[in-house]
């Protein structure tokens, strides 16, 4: 009795028997779970559905087109169901055993399901409100592809998300809120009001409970509310919101009240709803509205139900038996797939769905020779061209961000390209980074190179969750989905300071899951750098710093159109014996200067990337000198300088003539007054000082 695959008429109606199916299906799953499988420990994480899955399968037989696609939460099960994915692999999920939607890597109620010739299942989140976002960068991508790159595949194609009515209180759905309405995505929100956010009831995340009142006065949405227990009702309203997001290819907010028939989760009591409540929600449970409904229209007989339903718990019964004899993950194989990996003549293992590599783009040429250019530029020009070059080779890449377009952002580095490549391709943002990395990673999931941009390091802490989202989608998904892309990112001192906007902080990233690192020191290098992570199937952060962006020293021959640097490979700037001095980013000129203040004989080590960081290149010198010395601008207490440190003591620990030294900013913020500023930081006097006193150990 496996879930079918969907069948609908032109006309957009229903297939009830297959609905009767899914939702005796979906009820004998929860059922088996809840009552064995979590009292036997083999589900670890059961948040059941009963009350939401009427509305939910309902959903599933609209997905119809080729390049629709959905993002749930923990409780979307009955959708997936309805849209044809098997139950053996639900359980493999839930129980943790290989062949499931992460391979036991990730929660089981989240799911994920790659497609390129279907609706495709977005990676869901255990964030409360993460979805939304990418779900509003997959519409963004779809009227991209249609309209910028006229490929039909995507034509008629929408977004779909779902979310709980306490969803509606977090950053990410009002600013997919706002990228839907003010650009006019294909896009569908339903919400599934079950009256309570775990155990708060509604009225705290919207006033009067029913966030369809709160939007009458939106702009650009159509807006839809009813009973999602009523078969007829949710039937219309679903097929009415579909019919509009398709046709007038602008979004729609369909809320549905359902209730919660079980606790938030299987450990769950309900302890604070009172007795009238659960009794009112048993009262509106859908499942024998829809007993009478497909009975009193003919689409079932009383026996053919009751017989439907004893073989929907017999097969999960018999699928969970089939489960329950297979193979756990292997655990040596849970530190694959944080980054891209290759196989058979160096061949990447590409992901099933996502990135912008899956069908082997053919990019110009690339080497690591400098083709040196007359005259001298600054970084933000270096950056600019760059950019420039890759956009005109490059029909699936965006640039967008805040102020970037118009303006030319303000570092003024995007100048004048959405004047030459569009603004379908370079273009401004509403003002949430939360919306500007969440889109992005809908954007790359739909096959783009979204560029976006974040002004200074500090603006990126409200997009924190959509970062980690982004960079541990590979490993979560068991290498199924990948979102590369390259997030542009000021910060670091200026001609002043402050705790805003003259923040680094890079190790945050160094520290997440599946992220490579760039911060290149000069303009040469940021060319190379920012070539390579445009190619490259990873998520990168590339590290703009903002002092450098224009410094004299910085300042270097444009290196060629041609010029790539691998990530990994540092450089060294100055060679000596006595002493290894290892940087990278805005320190890397001050310690240049530092060693030849001193006259000390000394290896110069910049770094240019720290995840991944060119180990043998630093421990080469380190033996070749005995001494060493780490200096960086971010905090001394766990900054990246520490990872170096360890490192060292544990390989190069008999080699070593002196302590291995580390000289960083101090744990607090980046003072605004320029002489706090310099006293705070480290800068060629306090970098010259511990040279010496190092080199006389």
């Amino acid at each position: 009795m496996q879930a079918e695959p969907i069948k609908t008429t032109e006309q957009g109606l229903f297939d009830w028997r297959k609905i009767a199916k899914d939702v005796l299906i979906s009820r004998a799953l929860d059922d088996l779970e809840e009552f064995d499988l979590v009292k036997q420990k083999k589900v670890l994480y059961q948040f059941s559905a009963r009350g939401h899955d009427l509305a939910q399968i309902l959903l599933g037989q609209i997905m119809t087109a080729k390049k629709d696609a959905v993002s749930g939460y923990y409780r979307s099960r009955p959708l997936l169901l309805s849209m044809g994915i098997p139950v053996e692999q639900f359980l493999q999920a839930t129980m943790m055993r290989q062949g499931g939607f992460s391979n036991g890597r990730d929660i089981g109620v989240v799911f994920n399901e790659p497609n390129h010739d279907g609706a495709c299942v977005l990676p869901m989140s255990g964030g409360v409100g993460a979805q939304y976002t990418p779900v509003a960068g997959w519409a963004q991508a779809i009227e991209f592809h249609r309209n910028h790159l006229k490929n039909s595949d995507w034509d008629g194609a929408m977004g779909l998300v779902l979310g709980g009515d306490a969803s509606v209180a977090t950053n990410g759905f009002w600013s997919a809120l706002t990228m839907a309405t003010t650009l006019s995505l294909p896009m569908m929100f339903y919400i599934e009001d079950n009256g309570y956010g775990i155990s708060v009831p509604s009225s705290f995340q919207t006033p009067g409970g029913n966030i369809v009142k709160n939007l009458e006065s939106f702009k650009g949405i159509k807006l839809l509310s009813g009973d999602g227990t009523n078969p007829s009702e949710a039937a219309a309203l679903i097929s009415e919101a579909n019919q509009h997001v398709r046709e007038q290819r602008s979004p729609v907010l369909l809320r549905l009240t359902v209730p919660r028939l079980n606790g938030h989760s299987a450990q769950d009591t309900q302890s604070y709803k009172s007795a009238d409540r659960i009794a009112f929600e048993k009262q509106h449970d859908p499942l024998p509205k829809l007993k009478k409904y497909v009975i009193s229209q003919g689409f079932l007989t009383e026996a053919e139900w009751q017989s439907m339903a004893e073989e929907a718990v017999a097969f999960c019964q018999s699928m969970a038996d089939k489960v329950d004899a297979q193979a756990f993950a292997d655990p040596e194989a849970v530190h694959s797939h944080a980054f891209e990996e290759r196989g058979a003549e160096g061949k990447p293992l590409l992901q099933t769905q996502g990135g912008i590599h899956l069908k082997q783009p053919q990019f110009p040429p690339s080497s690591e020779e400098v083709i040196a250019e007359p005259g001298r530029i600054n970084m933000v020009t270096a950056i600019r061209k760059t950019l420039d070059f890759e956009l005109t080779h490059n029909d699936k890449m965006m640039v967008f961000g805040e102020d970037v377009g118009a303006k030319g952002g303000v570092h003024a580095v995007t100048l004048g390209l959405q004047e030459k490549h569009g603004e379908d391709k370079v273009f401004d943002t509403s003002l949430s980074e939360e919306g500007i990395i969440g889109r992005s990673l809908g954007m790359s999931l739909a096959g783009l190179l979204p560029v976006p941009e974040i002004q200074f390091r500090k603006y990126a802490d409200p997009a924190e969750e959509q970062l980690n989202e982004t960079g541990s989608m590979r490993w979560r998904t068991n290498n199924r989905f990948a979102a590369p892309m390259v997030v542009r990112m000021a910060g670091g001192y200026f001609g002043c300071g402050d705790p805003w906007h003259s923040q680094c902080a890079e190790v945050k990233w160094v520290h997440a899951i599946g992220w490579q690192v760039a911060m290149p020191s000069n303009a040469e290098d940021a060319v190379g750098l920012l070539r390579y992570a445009l190619r490259d199937n990873n998520p990168t952060i590339f590290f703009e710093h903002r002092k450098m962006l224009d410094h004299m020293w910085a300042r270097r021959p444009y290196p060629g159109d041609q010029y790539i640097v691998p990530f990994g490979k540092g450089k060294k700037i100055l060679s000596g014996d006595r002493l290894t001095v290892v940087s990278w980013g805005g320190m890397v000129h001050m310690c240049q200067t530092a060693i030849e203040q001193t006259g000390v004989q000394a290896d110069l080590i910049d770094l240019r990337t720290l995840r991944p960081w060119d180990k043998g290149m630093v421990l080469e010198s380190v033996k070749r000198t005995g001494r060493c010395l780490i200096v960086h601008e971010d905090n001394i207490s766990a900054g990246f300088g520490a990872e170096i440190a360890a490192v060292l003591a544990k390989e190069a620990f008999f080699y070593l003539d002196a302590p291995i030294e580390r000289l960083a900013t101090a744990d607090i913020g980046n003072p605004h007054d320029p002489r706090l500023m310099e006293h705070a930081l480290p800068n060629p006097n306090s970098i010259a000082m511990r040279i010496m006193e190092l080199d006389k150990v």
